[in-house]
Order: structure tokens, then sequence, then C-alpha cells
């Protein structure tokens, strides 16, 4: 299977989303609504300090009766990001995805956010791949 690196290349949105921690969520979730994405990180400067999905919104800001007009980002973000490198295989960062209950994971290099895979982008790589695969061992067999 490839690596992340190689999935980050093919992405329809290039770069990484972020906003501040100081934000209104409301405009975490513009900024998510825009970009077509289920959530964003969330960064001081060049510094990941956490991130921002749907599910936080739906969890704890509607649930609780909060408003996001009126709720920072930094209010109910996740601070503990489970985080990916570029060289990193597509089925390893599956399972670590799994495993830890998460859907979205950032890449980093050397520290520095290059970007952000979903599971719905590791399972479509995974499906473009057994596809192709499927594709070779059909033209092997009728020729």
């Amino acid at each position: 299977m490839g690596q992340v690196r190689f999935l980050l290349e093919g992405k329809k949105v290039s770069g990484v989303v972020s906003i501040a921690p100081t934000a209104p969520v409301i405009d975490a979730l513009k900024l998510m609504a825009a970009h077509g994405i289920g959530a964003v990180l969330v960064m001081e400067g060049s510094k990941l300090i956490g991130i921002l999905s749907e599910r936080d919104y739906a969890r704890k800001v509607v649930l609780l009766g909060r408003t996001s007009a009126t709720t920072p980002v930094s209010d109910i973000m996740s601070h503990e990001v489970v985080c990916a490198r570029p060289g990193d295989d597509i089925h390893q960062c599956m399972q670590v995805m799994t495993e830890k209950r998460v859907r979205h994971l950032p890449i980093l290099d050397h520290k520095e956010v290059i970007g952000l895979v979903s599971i719905g982008d590791l399972v479509k790589a995974v499906i473009d791949e057994q596809r192709n695969e499927l594709r070779h061992l059909q033209d092997y067999i009728t020729s």
C-alpha cells in the first residue's frame, strides 16, 4: 500500500485549513462548509494545538445548548491530536484511526503540518488500489 504523502498530492483541498483557538465556533463551521470538510486544524501560528470536528460541534455545542457564535473554538476542540507522518503507510494510518477512534489525521513533517486526511480519504485510496490490482490480474488472466 502507498504512503500518505501520495494521498495528499491527490486531495481536492490542498494545503491546510486551520483556525485560531480564539475564533468563534461559527467561523470554523463556515470554513468547513466552504471547503467541504468535516474538521479543521486549530493552530497558534504554525503550531498545531488541536482539532475541531463536526462531531465536536454536535456534542459540545448543540447538545449542551451553547451557541456557536459566542463559543470559542478552544472550548470545544480536541486537545489530544493523533498525527501521522508523510512516509506512514495508509493501512497503518487506518489502524491508528480505528484504535484511537478518530476520523481525521493531521500529517506532520518535522513538526510542520502539511495536510489532513480523513478516514474516507484512506478508504478511497484502498479501494482504488484494489481496483488497480484487480484490473492487472484480469489483464494477466486474459493475456
